[in-house]
């Protein structure tokens, strides 16, 4: 068929009755599908199952030093984790406090320090009259969570298939003062799956702020979540620490990782990777949070994974369950989407998310016909700040949770959907 914008008034409604005669059909089979959040499948799930008994003995429970991990100590996280987390992250184990089960629990103690208590010694955020953020969009609904929370200023930086719009950033951190970070997920980015080039890792590392307590939230969530096993279909992103050392700016970023979609989004491991500098200062209000972390689960995931051939292992795992999803996804909107001129989509190596981009306007609408068939979506808005996406065309799709037949009966739901709401705007232009 050729583009929708083409077609005549006439030739219009005759696909729109054609559209709603199908969506009824499929509404009228009562189906209940969930494509709201990048969920692991349960048989992801079941993958880790060796983990739960891995430590199951007074015997077992020793670090390799001779550590009881039953007891308090070790607030930074034991060795053995350190030297994990430090090998997925590429730096030293010295750069590494290993933390509970959320990565999410661990930004917003950052933000949270910096807010009541400062950065470096700088004033406490909360002492100044403005505070603002960098949020690339369209971006990750949990990060704009956290600065919303504390009130802090959200400004929008349109991302590109090479990251942020790095002429953007550079402008806004080099001139105000009151910027004080950057939101980043520099690896199959949310929603969009895109990775940040050497280019944009590098002007990252060589920003000047305005800022002295100016910080980059490196949030490298997806950073061994490949989808495929043939090297040159994995994105590769340069160490934004190391290049940060290398441009004299070595305490810009706090770097953040977890297991929580290696091995159990509820009871993972996380951990921040950062300057000595950064971590002692995350330490000194460590003290007073907690005396130390579940070393426990440290050591269970320690001895289940050995090292980072077993984690890269286990993800390749995680790959052949999920490549398939994706790519059935990505058949169905080709087949029932391309050349009509209504959407565009990403097409990631990695991650957890499609970004698909409706006509301007159309997302809303979209998401709420969807649900009208039975097909729950993330809530439109949801990948910009404060909810609100000034085209209202974004739209992340989620695809890892249901099964493949589920995900094709999905597909189907999703462009009705995206075809009725199209015509109709085309019909009322």
């Amino acid at each position: 068929m050729k583009p929708y914008s083409e077609l005549t008034r006439e030739e219009l409604l005759a696909l729109k009755e054609e559209l709603e005669s199908a969506f009824e059909e499929i509404k009228g089979k009562g189906l209940k599908l969930d494509m709201s959040r990048g969920k692991p499948a349960t048989a992801q799930l079941d993958m880790a199952e060796g983990l739960l008994g891995i430590v199951n003995t007074n015997d077992e429970v020793y670090t390799e030093d001779g550590t009881d991990c039953r007891n308090y100590g070790l607030l930074t996280g034991i060795p053995e984790a350190k030297k994990l987390f430090a090998d997925i992250c590429e730096v030293k184990p010295e750069q590494v406090i290993v933390y509970g089960n959320a990565s999410l629990t661990v930004m917003f103690d950052a933000v949270s320090r910096a807010y009541t208590h400062g950065v470096a010694g700088c004033t406490p955020w909360s002492q100044l009259e403005r505070v603002k953020f960098l949020c690339p969009v369209p971006g990750y609904d949990r990060h704009f969570a956290i600065t919303e929370y504390f009130g802090i200023e959200m400004i929008n930086v349109p991302m590109t298939p090479e990251g942020p719009d790095m002429d953007l950033v550079e402008k806004l951190v080099s001139e105000d003062e009151a910027v004080k970070g950057i939101w980043c997920v520099p690896k199959y980015s949310n929603p969009q799956g895109y990775s940040y080039s050497d280019e944009t890792v590098r002007r990252f590392a060589a920003l000047k702020p305005a800022a002295k307590d100016f910080r980059i939230y490196w949030d490298n969530a997806y950073c061994i979540h490949h989808l495929y096993e043939e090297e040159d279909r994995q994105d590769r992103i340069l160490n934004i620490l190391d290049e940060c050392e290398k441009a004299g700016n070595p305490d810009m970023v706090y770097e953040f990782v977890s297991t929580s979609k290696v091995s159990y989004p509820g009871a993972g491991v996380a951990a921040m990777a950062s300057s000595v500098n950064n971590l002692k200062e995350a330490e000194r209000h460590m003290k007073f949070q907690i005396i130390s972390h579940d070393k426990l689960n440290q050591l269970r995931h320690v001895r289940y994974f050995k090292n980072l051939d077993g984690v890269k292992a286990h993800m390749m795992k995680h790959a052949a369950i999920m490549r398939p999803k994706f790519e059935t996804v990505l058949k169905v909107l080709e087949e029932e989407l391309g050349g009509l001129g209504i959407g565009e989509w990403t097409k990631p190596n990695g991650g957890y998310f499609i970004s698909f981009d409706a006509m301007e306007g159309c997302a809303k609408k979209i998401v709420a016909k969807a649900k009208e068939a039975g097909l729950v979506m993330t809530g439109a808005g949801a990948t910009y700040p404060y909810g609100k996406d000034p085209k209202d065309s974004n739209i992340r799709i989620a695809p890892t949770y249901p099964t493949p037949e589920e995900l094709a009966v999905a597909g189907k739901i999703f462009v009705l959907s995206v075809k009725l709401v199209s015509v109709e705007k085309l019909l009322n232009a």
